[in-house]
């Protein structure tokens, strides 16, 4: 658990090596990158809708940006501990044995991550044909372009996935200070639209406030991918909690001043109108070109989002690997790049097809619920790893212990109860991809026993 490179499983003929690359701007940038997506420009006008309440608007963003924050606490004292690539993969696997370590790697690569990525491509696809019009086909053509070329990118070097998230994550939180303050100098806002909303926090019902807190949560979601990366990250023990925490705690007080600025500018019905706030907002500020600054804003932001996906995910497969829990080949690391280049290609391939074929988008809705099952026992682990591994050093302790991981599972564990009550169907077929590790690890498995006798 010291600065040193992870030595390669692959042995023989390649003796390369995982180096440790990223700095802490580096560890930042990347959560920002990660998290901030299209969320932001999106859901405050369906947010604004559930809850009809300017405070409950800003409870659940609040609400949203501290459940993220406990769990970045919760993770900067695993990551500082056990700073490895495959992150959360390493956690489950030191608290709960390899099993339950497999089955979150599993979903990471069928459906979370590259699920993830698909999803944003397409996206990206979307907004791109806004500015240059598409056919159905050029346009999933193009969301398939925008992953090969991230994941050259990431084949290259993690400096050179990093430097590419560097100048997104860079260019993306520019735009929102931009948009904030182009609103709020405007002179066509009011703190009257601010303050006036129909309903009050006490008339939200807090079935409102759940599905609010669905939005919410998809807009703050890829904070933990820089754990993914700990393998890689210099002085882990320092960088990768200051990233975790300043990262979450940025976006979270981005979020509310760009949220502010909204209503600033737009009285709570329109803004309760409007399935794409940040473009209404500036049209009716600056007028249509407002429209094509935010496309241009989303296209960064979902690029960024895409390439911590990119950077991130392939880590985890290459730890699975690494133990002989699935194809040999993807622990492999590249002499020259030091990157776990079959990992990121592979992780490439399945995107493209999952982005080709479409059908992801219904995978990953009965999946995203499962994932925070996984975030629950993550952060359970601080608690178990305490009692199962005492002697381990500890250079970081989460803040508030036990209260603050404690809370997170609790909350993260409404959030899975609320979805199986009311969507019971999409949650089984969700339990099911998960069961459906189980015969893949139990072959894997088996082929790592034979190969120790």
């Amino acid at each position: 658990m010291s600065g040193n490179p992870e030595p390669s499983a692959t042995g023989g003929a390649s003796r390369a090596e995982l180096v440790r690359a990223l700095g802490l701007v580096d560890c930042i940038l990347l959560v920002l990158g990660a998290i901030i997506g299209s969320g932001i420009f999106l859901t405050p006008g369906g947010i604004a809708r559930a809850t009809q309440s300017t405070t409950a608007v800003f409870f659940v963003w609040i609400l949203g940006g501290v459940l993220t924050f406990c769990g970045a606490l919760s993770y900067a004292e695993l990551g500082a501990a056990y700073p490895r690539a495959g992150g959360i993969y390493v956690y489950l696997r030191e608290a709960y044995g390899r099993t339950t370590a497999f089955l979150f790697g599993w979903c990471v690569f069928f459906v979370m991550v590259t699920g993830s990525i698909a999803t944003l491509a397409s996206a990206f696809a979307i907004y791109l044909s806004y500015l240059v019009p598409m056919s159905p086909l050029a346009s999933k053509l193009c969301a398939v372009a925008v992953i090969l070329i991230l994941s050259l990118i990431n084949c290259l070097g993690v400096r050179s996935g990093a430097l590419v998230q560097n100048l997104l994550g860079t260019i993306k939180i520019g735009s929102l200070i931009g948009i904030a303050v182009v609103l709020f100098l405007s002179g066509k806002g009011s703190l009257q639209n601010v303050s006036s909303s129909p309903g009050t926090f006490s008339s939200t019902p807090w079935s409102a406030l759940g599905i609010a807190m669905i939005a919410v949560l998809w807009a703050y979601d890829g904070w933990h991918l820089l754990t993914f990366a700990a393998g890689e990250v210099k002085n882990p023990r320092r960088n990768l909690t200051v990233g975790l925490l300043l990262g979450t705690l940025s976006v979270m007080l981005l979020y509310l001043v760009v949220n502010l600025s909204y209503m600033f500018v737009l009285p709570f019905r329109m803004l309760t109108d409007s399935s794409r706030v940040a473009s209404d907002a500036l049209e009716h500020t600056i007028g249509p070109v407002g429209g094509t600054i935010v496309a241009l804003a989303i296209l960064i932001s979902i690029a960024g989002a895409m390439n911590s996906n990119v950077l991130g995910g392939p880590r985890v497969y290459y730890a699975m690997a690494r133990e002989k829990l699935f194809f040999r080949g993807v622990a492999y690391i590249h002499p020259r790049y030091h990157v776990p280049t079959v990992s990121i290609v592979l992780n490439g391939i399945w995107a493209s097809f999952l982005t080709m074929v479409g059908s992801f988008e219904r995978l990953f809705s009965y999946v995203i619920f499962v994932s925070w099952i996984f975030y629950a026992l993550g952060a359970a682990a601080v608690i178990v790893l305490r009692y199962k591994q005492p002697d381990v050093e500890r250079p970081y302790k989460t803040w508030g212990y036990p209260v603050v991981p404690v809370l997170f599972c609790l909350i993260a564990a409404a959030i899975v109860l609320n979805t199986i009550v009311n969507d019971f169907k999409n949650s089984f077929w969700g339990l099911l991809v998960v069961a459906a590790g189980l015969p893949a690890y139990f072959y894997w498995r088996q082929g790592a026993d034979d190969a120790k006798c």
